[in-house]
């Protein structure tokens, strides 16, 4: 079945029912995946769609410096864009080996930069010790050790973006239950989302903040539903999209 055909956005909610979009590769042929349909965390290639539309033109210059299954280089050869993808852990020749927090790409060499990095520790995303998914976002640091972390990524975007140019985040908050506990919502909010847009805005200009509704089957499971209205909690149901826009003058 042929998913709904892309279009842009007007409103600050976007919605899309599928993980993937369809396109027509160079001969001709339809894609339906971007990235890895396998691929745990993988960001829906249609957000990523929805920004560079919006955000860069053919020919410029994309960065990912957390590629993860390369999702991001496919759409911008989709589209056009050139794209750098970085990750500690590379799973294709297109993406070079790199920390976020230290990029080997120089100052206000791209046009825009996107994340979608670790929700704190639910995904094990890399056996390198370096990983930002190691850090705990409500460790007994506080989480300061992934805040800090992922403060140097920001900088890292801010670093190599042109100025009066655009990046994003997207990213969720977080939720984990209490070890020995049972109900009454006894568990550990992560608000990750508010923690990144407050270190965001020290970096850029902001521009706005967009919910993604996540439709993820886990959603629609009745033991999964149950478990959450049994243990007082709620399962994660949108993303935070938020976009801002580097200004290095007195010009907004």
């Amino acid at each position: 079945m042929r998913r709904p055909p892309l279009k842009v956005f007007p409103s600050t909610l976007w919605e899309y029912p599928s993980q993937h979009y369809d396109m027509k590769d160079a001969d001709g042929f339809t894609v339906t995946v971007q990235g890895d349909k396998d691929y745990v965390g993988a960001t829906p290639s249609w957000v990523i769609w929805q920004l560079l539309q919006r955000y860069t033109r053919e020919g410029d210059v994309v960065l990912d410096p957390m590629c993860g299954s390369g999702t991001t280089i496919d759409v911008c050869t989709h589209l056009k864009r050139q794209a750098v993808g970085f990750d500690l852990s590379p799973t294709r020749d297109e993406i070079q080996q790199a920390d976020a927090r230290a990029l080997p790409q120089p100052d206000a060499s791209v046009d825009f930069a996107f994340v979608d990095p670790p929700y704190s520790t639910h995904v094990n995303y890399s056996s390198d010790p370096r990983c930002i998914g190691k850090l705990d976002a409500s460790g007994e640091d506080g989480g300061e050790a992934y805040y800090q972390a992922m403060e140097r990524v920001l900088h890292e975007m801010h670093r190599t973006l042109k100025n009066r140019r655009y990046a994003a985040v997207y990213v969720s908050d977080s939720w984990r239950k209490r070890k020995g506990e049972k109900g009454g919502g006894g568990g550990v909010f992560m608000p990750i989302g508010f923690e990144l847009f407050a270190r965001m805005r020290e970096l850029f200009t902001m521009i706005d903040i967009v919910c993604v509704v996540r439709h993820n089957a886990k959603l629609e499971r009745g033991d999964f539903a149950r478990a959450a209205l049994e243990g007082n909690f709620f399962m994660r149901g949108f993303n935070y999209l938020m976009i801002g826009k580097k200004v290095d003058d007195d010009r907004r």
